[in-house]
């Protein structure tokens, strides 16, 4: 209130107050033997994809179509903005998204130079490039997080958690894109994180700033979810004086709970939250860890020990599509709409095909990011691309499949349901050596030996939709230090147990784990991107904007628990953003535990 206004149109810096409320909020608070309040913030973060921003556009002789190169996460999703954009029609636009160096959810919205390069095309008859520098990506793209959070928990003196209002106040900066309005909404969904709290309240209030504008960044509302309830469970144990693992084992969700649905109305798929903090305390040697700091304090030393477990959604809204086609040869060809840019679609869904059709992933090419060539998609960004992007290949290959077994069954006379997979092809139960393989299905499918009344050919698409988030979850436990003269921190140990549920290519999840983590520091130790009292830029640059570097980052220690999914054709949740959203929390509470000595 009284503040000066953001939007001179508007009669109010608020763009939104949402709530959700689930069980009787003020009945718990009222029982409440003990109540533990907290007020924290997340910094606002700068995506810094490796690759800028870029656009180039070219005109069709005659008018006749648009084909448009763009850095994007989401070619189907941009393609049909544009074209609202522009006036122009759909179908006579062409996106193309090539080899794209990051995304981070940045590149997921339409931004107005694609809009302008387009229109500039069109009206010029040329070609029309545009490519942002590191300085103009800074302050062009969408950034991240920018909220605070006030929070109140409910307890017994025994640590039971009876009730939650959580209040978030999150900068949406000074104009809305297609995504900006949501990570805010995450809290409505993930408040609770991975305990019994049946009576919560959350409202969340976006207002409108002179600042750039914010939207997803790895995480996407996850990471302040998080971070509010691992710390405010810190907090409250040590006011009630019980062991900080002992509060979190007595409220988690219990296995045999599942599918659970949480205070906010949301039902997690599956999960065994002790057990991922078991496996975090086992690899970490958390006993050793703890005496470790405490000898340290002896000596005057500052050093902690923090933890976090954690639940996170994956998957996002929408439906994602998969085509699987057995060509001529008998090679296979998958088209996605699940647009790659860095996580290693190429490889790990080849590998989901090959799995299916018993093939090697020499025989499997994945194909994506071309509208023309790729059926409707909705793109790659929320942890999303094998639980969405992976089911729907599944789904296409088993139809793929079982048409396959029919025609298999033709050509050697046999019934269907006498066909098994076999490495290659089909053979007969119990008759190994009576195989038909992939070439020669695909040869009778497109020449015509085919069961009565089948038609031709050897492909299916799929398009999946659950209508429902994978929810994965983890624990992370941190040992840090700090210099008591210079005030440095620095993490000695930091362990991240993960589970998304089954696990197609264990190196490219830990990739992804690495990845996140590097960001998720970034928020807890060093990254904030600033402005001054009249809006202008004082971290615009890599000169001063403190991102973290290789040389930053600590020893990563990796376990995994596997729970399966059991809502997804191939068990799967995803695993993306678990590093931005598990080690903040836990990195927090190592160094408010090593300040703790200091009162």
């Amino acid at each position: 209130p009284g503040a000066p206004l953001a939007r001179e149109e508007l009669d109010s810096n608020i763009c939104y107050i949402a709530t959700k409320k689930g069980g009787d909020v003020e009945k718990a608070f009222a029982q409440a033997e003990h109540i533990c309040r907290m007020h924290i913030a997340s910094p606002r973060q700068v995506a810094l994809a490796i690759e800028p921003r870029g656009i180039v556009a070219s005109p069709e002789p005659m008018g006749q179509g648009l084909t448009v190169w763009l850095s994007t996460q989401a070619p189907h999703r941009v393609r049909g903005d544009l074209a609202t954009g522009l006036g122009f029609p759909e179908h006579k636009i062409r996106v193309i998204a090539p080899d794209v160096g990051g995304g981070f959810g940045s590149k997921g919205p339409l931004y107005r130079e694609y809009v302008l390069a387009c229109h500039l095309a069109l009206k010029l008859g040329r070609p029309i490039k545009w490519i942002a520098t590191r300085s103009e990506d800074f302050v062009t793209t969408i950034q991240g997080r920018d909220q605070a959070m006030t929070s109140e928990l409910a307890l017994k003196r025994d640590g039971t958690m009876l009730g939650l209002k959580v209040r978030v106040v999150a900068n949406l900066g000074a104009y809305l894109y297609s995504s900006t309005a949501g990570p805010p909404q995450r809290m409505m969904a993930m408040a609770p994180g991975s305990y019994q709290i049946q009576n919560v309240h959350v409202e969340v209030v976006a207002v409108f700033t002179n600042t750039v504008p914010t939207g997803p960044y790895r995480g996407a509302g996850r990471p302040e979810s998080v971070l509010n309830i691992e710390r405010l469970i810190d907090k409250a144990a040590k006011e009630l004086g019980i062991d900080r693992l002992e509060i979190r084992r007595k409220n988690f969700i219990r296995p045999e709970q599942f599918p659970y649905r949480s205070g906010v109305g949301v039902e997690y798929d599956s999960g065994d939250y002790e057990k991922s903090l078991d496996e975090a305390l086992r690899i970490s040697d958390y006993q050793q860890i703890i005496r470790y700091r405490d000898e340290a304090r002896k000596r005057g030393e500052l050093v902690g020990v923090g933890v976090s477990t954690f639940v996170e959604p994956s998957g996002g809204a929408g439906f994602e599509s998969g085509t699987v086609r057995v060509e001529r040869t008998g090679e296979i060809t998958v088209l996605t709409g699940s647009s790659s840019h860095g996580q290693g679609h190429e490889t790990s869904f080849a590998q989901v095909i090959a799995d299916k059709m018993r093939v090697s992933m020499d025989h499997v090419a994945i194909r994506h990011g071309d509208t023309v060539a790729i059926q409707q998609g909705v793109g790659t960004f929320g942890s999303r691309s094998m639980v969405m992007g992976g089911g729907a290949m599944a789904k296409a290959a088993e139809r793929v499949i079982e048409k396959a077994r029919r025609i298999a069954a033709h050509l050697v006379e046999a019934a269907p349901e006498d066909m098994v997979q076999a490495d290659g092809g089909f053979a007969v139960t119990g008759v190994p050596e009576k195989k038909v393989t992939w070439r020669q299905i695909a040869a009778a499918a497109h020449g015509g030996r085919l069961p009565a009344g089948m038609e031709p050919g050897l492909q299916e698409t799929a398009f999946f939709d659950p209508r429902r988030e994978a929810w994965a979850f983890g624990a992370h436990a941190a040992l840090v230090r700090i210099d008591r003269e210079t005030g440095k921190p620095t993490i000695e140990k930091l362990v991240l147990v993960d589970d998304c549920g089954v696990i197609i290519n264990p190196m490219i999840v830990e990739g992804q784990v690495h990845g996140g983590v590097a960001q998720g520091l970034g928020e807890a130790l060093r990254e904030q991107m600033l402005f001054g009292e009249n809006g202008e830029v004082l971290t615009g640059t890599l000169m001063n904007y403190a991102v973290m570097r290789a040389a930053d980052m600590p020893p990563l220690i990796l376990g995994e628990t596997v729970t399966p999914n059991p809502f997804n054709p191939l068990g799967v949740k995803g695993v993306g953003e678990a590093g931005t959203n598990g080690a903040p929390s836990a990195v927090a509470n190592a160094f408010m535990d090593a300040l703790a000595p200091l009162g």
